[in-house]
């Protein structure tokens, strides 16, 4: 399953200038997902965070995992219609830097379900680069949008 930055957005509330997904080339709801993010100099925190480097920051690379995280959770039959809260960081590596022209392949796979929360694997990739490796805790609550 793929889904473009528009379909996304009815998934997850996260909106500019906090959306960092440009769409999902691979989905297997309840299992794994894959989404990418373009990273381009004209973001203001690329130049922002190391002047002159063009590098993303470690923290907004997490934060693309934890979107794409959301897109896999809200996309499970038990969470659809849901809203998936990130709820801890247990493990994070930070290997490589992230450049303005990469294109960020986010790779999340389920580890562990119970309920309404669980564990999500999670790699950040650019070529076959693993950049960001960690693990993140989430929790599903009721959409209170959604009436």
């Amino acid at each position: 399953m793929q889904l473009t930055s528009q379909e996304i957005q009815t998934l997850i509330p996260n909106r500019f200038p906090i959306f960092y997904m440009d769409g999902v080339t691979e989905l297997t709801p309840g299992e794994s997902i894959t989404a990418i993010k373009n990273v381009t100099a004209d973001e203001s925190f690329v130049n922002g965070y190391r002047p002159g480097e063009f590098i993303m920051p470690s923290a907004l690379i997490v934060e693309s995992l934890a979107q794409a995280a959301s897109i896999l959770i809200l996309k499970s039959p038990a969470f659809q219609h849901k809203t998936a809260y990130l709820g801890g960081i247990p493990k994070a590596e930070f290997l490589k830097d992230v450049k303005a022209g990469n294109q960020l392949a986010l790779k999340v796979t389920m580890k562990k379900q119970r309920d309404n929360m669980g564990i999500v694997s999670c790699e950040a990739v650019v070529a076959d680069d693993v950049c960001v490796r960690d693990e993140l805790m989430f929790i599903v609550a009721p959409d209170d949008t959604q009436e």
